[in-house]
């Protein structure tokens, strides 16, 4: 099927209304969108987005990123890709994947195109996939590998026929609320311990353990099987990003007053920045991220969260998507909301076959 999606068609922006068009800012030949997920997918997928790269600047272009929860991405009209974590290089990427949870930064070297992707939280991979995330730690593979290749097909598929890029969203909304697997049995302390990882404070894994009445075995085996890694690194990582970030946001970016308080001194930080960057902080913001840099900002503005390993699940019950045996999409609208409404100034924002391993199939 030709590939509709045009790459110049591509104009950045979002589905949440009274955003500045500032807020998606990017230099010439770049263009970034970020789309909140429908409300029954609100605390499973932690945002869509669109990046766009053309002209000779895309070529051999490379951009780091935060590590952070897994993603599911696809390329379209685009260059070889390879993504370096650690010390590990995987490429050339097919055009989709999965990119399991990472416990250091992501070096991207991309030719241009589109990238298509979707932030997979604990809870989504809860119902999303059979496997343990801490087999997909820091790692990339083949999506059909995770989602087996008839999820993976019918996502190429309904994305390819996109007419713009603010189709991306209901398109997902659909096949992914048809994917979904009921809600698993330990949805409710997936979202608890969530929602502790991302907050602010030095909890550490026992006082964790106790918050969710389970015990510290019990909390390392949900983590490493939803989130991906120990309890232990996964507080280390959501307090370094949190601390870096607001480092990262300041102007001159090295004022390090604003780190989290249960860090020691600041030569504790920078030991934490070798395990999550992989260099110091200032050599990392000394690099060109123009991706990173807008991510960052459009992300804080659409999602809340500056980082998808910081956004947190609602303190309500878990929104349930029935799975009827027909597995039929809820019916999307696509039409863009034309309701007024005010500018907001973003400075005052604070994949399924017989044996594939996804649940519901």
């Amino acid at each position: 099927m030709e590939f509709l999606l045009d790459v110049m068609q591509v104009s950045g922006g979002t589905n949440r209304a009274g955003l500045a068009p500032d807020v998606f800012a990017m230099p010439a030949g770049m263009a970034i969108r970020y789309d909140q997920p429908c409300d029954a997918l609100t605390d499973l997928i932690t945002g869509y987005h669109v990046y766009r790269a053309t002209g000779p600047a895309s070529i051999g272009q490379v951009n780091r990123f935060l590590p952070g929860t897994a993603n599911v991405r696809f390329a379209f009209e685009a260059g070889p890709i390879s993504v370096a974590i650690g010390r590990r290089t995987f490429g050339p990427l097919p055009a989709a994947t999965l990119y399991g949870p990472t416990g250091t930064a992501l070096k991207a070297t991309t030719n241009g195109g589109i990238m298509i992707g979707f932030g997979v939280s604990a809870l989504a991979w809860s119902r999303l996939f059979n496997r343990s995330a801490a087999e997909y730690r820091d790692r990339i593979v083949p999506l059909a590998d995770a989602l087996g290749p008839v999820a993976t097909q019918r996502l190429t598929t309904a994305l390819r026929a996109a007419e713009r890029d603010d189709q991306v969203a209901p398109i997902l909304d659909a096949i992914l609320c048809d994917l979904l697997g009921p809600p698993h049995r330990e949805s409710a302390t997936i979202r608890q311990l969530t929602r502790l990882i991302g907050q602010d404070g030095g909890d550490d894994v026992a006082a964790v353990a106790a918050k969710l009445a389970i015990s510290p075995d019990t909390l390392r085996r949900l983590a490493v099987r939803h989130f991906g890694f120990t309890p232990k690194m996964l507080l280390r990582r959501a307090r370094f990003l949190r601390s870096f970030l607001r480092v990262f946001r300041t102007p001159g970016g090295t004022d390090y007053s604003a780190i989290d308080p249960s860090y020691f001194d600041v030569s504790h930080f920078l030991r934490d920045a070798g395990t999550f960057l992989g260099m110091t902080p200032r050599r990392f913001m000394a690099m060109s991220t123009p991706f990173l840099d807008a991510s960052v900002r459009a992300r804080a503005a659409v999602l809340g969260a500056p980082t998808q390993a910081l956004q947190v699940p609602a303190e309500t019950s878990e929104r349930i998507i029935s799975v009827v045996p027909a597995r039929r999409a809820p019916k999307i609208d696509t039409a863009p909301d034309s309701t007024p409404t005010p500018v907001i100034d973003p400075a005052e924002i604070p994949m399924p076959d017989q044996g594939a391993p996804v649940l519901g199939a």
